[in-house]
C-alpha cells in the first residue's frame, strides 16, 4: 500500500452541517477530516462559535474516530483588516489539533475588498510566523483564484523564506482558475508543496464541474508519479464541489466521497 496521509475536506459536504460531514467521511472508511472554515461559503467550524459547540464538534470527531490534520481558513491575506481575523483561524485550529492551516491569498468565496501585490503579501504572511511558530503549525497556500498556479504560489513563497509556509496544490484550480497543465506546473513548483487538494476536473476549464475522483479528467497517476520521483509525501485532501446546481442529496455526497476512497485504494492507497 502507497504510504501517503490521505484526508477529506469537509467542504464536500457545503450546504450540509459538520456533523453529517464527519459522519459521511467516516463511513466511507477515512480517517481524517480537513475542517473548513471559510467565510461567507462553508462555515463548519468557526471562531465566532460558542466554546461549548466547538467542544461538542470536537467531541463527535473523535467518538468517529477521525483525526484533524488540517483546516480550511481561507482569508484575504492582502488585506491587513483581514489579518486578526485569519489569526483566530489558526488559534482555532489549534483548538482541533490541527497542524496545517490552508488559505488562499485573496478571499475564497467573497469579494476582496483590498488587494496587494508580492511586498503587502509577504509582510501580511510574515507577521503569522511567529503565531505559527507557538502552535508548531504550518501553513500551505493554495492555488486559487489570481494566484491560481503553483507558478504564482512558488513567488510569494520564496520571498516569505521560512520552512512553514508551503503551497497548497489543488489539482482542478490550476485548471479552472490557472488555466495550465497541471503536470508541468506541478513539476516546477514542487519543492514548495506542503499539502495537496486532490480534486477532478469535468466540463469545460471554466466551468464549475468538480466531480468525485476518478470521473474527470485530471491525470491523477501522473501527478501522483510526479510526488513519487521527487520523494514529497505531503498529505492530499480530497475535495469533492460537483456542478454549479450543487449535488441532489446528502446521499449523493456521501456516495462521492465513497466512490474517491474506492478510486484511490484502486490506486494502492490506504485510507
Amino acid at each position: 500500500m502507497r504510504n501517503r496521509r490521505i484526508i477529506v475536506n469537509s467542504n464536500c459536504y457545503h450546504g450540509y452541517d459538520v456533523f453529517e460531514a464527519v459522519d459521511g467521511i467516516a463511513g466511507a472508511g477515512f480517517k481524517n477530516i480537513e475542517l473548513t472554515a471559510t467565510k461567507g461559503w462553508t462555515e463548519h467550524v468557526f471562531p465566532c462559535m460558542s466554546f461549548s459547540s466547538l467542544l461538542k464538534i470536537r467531541d463527535y470527531i473523535e467518538k468517529k474516530g477521525l483525526s484533524i490534520p488540517s483546516m480550511s481558513g481561507h482569508t484575504n491575506l492582502m488585506d491587513e483588516e483581514r489579518i486578526p481575523d485569519f489569526m483566530e483561524n489558526i488559534h482555532l485550529a489549534h483548538f482541533f489539533g490541527a497542524g496545517m492551516i490552508v488559505s488562499s491569498i485573496g478571499e475564497a468565496h467573497i469579494a476582496d475588498k483590498r488587494k496587494g501585490g508580492l511586498d503587502i503579501i509577504k509582510r501580511n504572511i510574515s507577521s503569522l510566523l511567529p503565531l505559527l511558530e507557538r502552535y508548531d503549525m504550518s501553513l500551505s497556500l493554495e492555488t486559487h483564484g489570481e494566484h491560481g498556479t503553483g507558478m504564482a504560489i512558488a513567488e510569494v513563497v520564496e520571498a516569505i523564506g521560512s520552512e512553514r509556509v508551503g503551497i497548497c496544490y489543488d489539482t482542478a484550480n490550476v485548471i479552472f482558475y490557472g488555466r495550465v497543465d497541471g503536470n508541468e506546473d506541478l513539476s516546477s513548483c514542487i519543492r514548495h508543496v506542503n499539502y495537496l487538494h486532490i480534486k477532478d476536473k469535468a466540463g469545460a476549464p471554466d466551468e464549475w464541474d468538480f466531480p468525485p475522483l476518478g470521473k474527470g479528467y485530471v491525470d491523477f497517476k501522473s501527478i501522483f508519479s510526479i510526488l513519487d520521483g521527487n520523494d514529497n509525501n505531503a498529505p492530499m485532501s480530497i475535495e469533492i464541489e460537483f456542478t454549479k446546481e450543487g449535488p441532489a442529496s446528502l446521499d449523493e455526497v456521501n456516495k462521492a466521497v465513497l466512490d474517491s476512497a474506492e478510486y484511490l485504494k484502486g490506486l494502492g492507497y490506504e485510507l
